[in-house]
């Protein structure tokens, strides 16, 4: 494998061995705005060199060298809860897209590293509280993104929620089609909702949103009725997504806690049991 150890004039000095990917995809620099210093098959050495140039131009220098983050394997760890990976948050995209390709189990399901993985990942990951060269993403969440879209492409099945069936038949010709909560999010995180957000602003949000809805609907008004209910449904995929789950996964936890349940119908309403 090849390593290029690149200078970005102003900016930084660093390390790939993917020069369209980690540069020019996701720095977004074009080959005139940035010159390669070395090239090399030897990972020590480039990244001593790494380290030797970030100091000749003045710039911070890693605390962490490339070949100590940097592996064909990331060396990432998984317990019942989250899949922890041995890299700050700052350096963590490059990282996964050099491991493109690798795949890990949980209880939950397989993962797998691809470009629209890692989009999720970057949008889902938590700084670690006790070791800030450390970051985690929950793996049910996690899991469930695999559930609900195509790993390969920016799809997931009709309704962004797959039922066991569909899960099971998904590679039977069911059409798929971006869904409206994936649309959602997009158009939050384009906004900086997700950025600059906060939980409480949303949750006051949502009570306005809800305050409407009924209005609507005690005026016999169906039209803006229906508005709201989407306008909460918008609120209220948002709101997961700052708490740091999917939308996705608090209506199949809701399913759950509700599918067995019995009880009647009282006055308008279901009563359980």
């Amino acid at each position: 494998m090849t390593y290029y150890l690149y200078h970005i004039p102003g900016k930084k000095i660093g390390v790939t061995s993917d020069l369209e990917n980690r540069v020019h995809k996701q720095q977004g620099y074009y080959p005139h705005e940035y010159e390669v210093l070395e090239t090399s098959n030897d990972i020590d050495f480039i990244s001593a060199a790494e380290q030797v140039m970030q100091k000749f131009y003045k710039y911070r220098v890693d605390e962490v060298p490339y070949n100590k983050l940097k592996c064909n394997k990331m060396k990432i760890n998984v317990t019942e809860q989250t899949t922890t990976f041995p890299v700050p948050v700052n350096k963590l995209k490059g990282r996964l897209i050099d491991n493109i390709g690798m795949k890990w189990s949980t209880e939950h399901g397989e993962c797998l590293l691809t470009e629209e993985s890692i989009k999720w990942i970057m949008k889902n990951v938590k700084e670690s509280m006790y070791n800030k060269e450390r970051c985690y993403v929950y793996n049910k969440a996690f899991a469930r993104w695999f559930d609900n879209n195509d790993p390969h492409s920016h799809v997931t099945l009709t309704g962004g929620i797959m039922s066991d069936y569909r899960h099971k038949h998904k590679q039977n010709g069911i059409k798929l089609q971006t869904s409206y909560f994936e649309l959602i999010r997009e158009w939050a995180d384009e906004r900086g909702l997700y950025e600059h957000g906060d939980t409480k602003t949303q949750a006051l949000k949502l009570v306005e949103e809800v305050g409407e809805t009924c209005r609507a609907i005690l005026k016999n008004e169906d039209h803006d009725a229906i508005d709201g209910i989407g306008d909460c449904v918008v609120v209220l995929t948002n709101l997961a997504e700052l708490l740091g789950v999917s939308i996705e996964d608090c209506i199949e936890q809701a399913y759950q806690e509700i599918k067995d349940r019995t009880g009647k119908m009282d006055n308008g309403t279901f009563k359980k049991d």
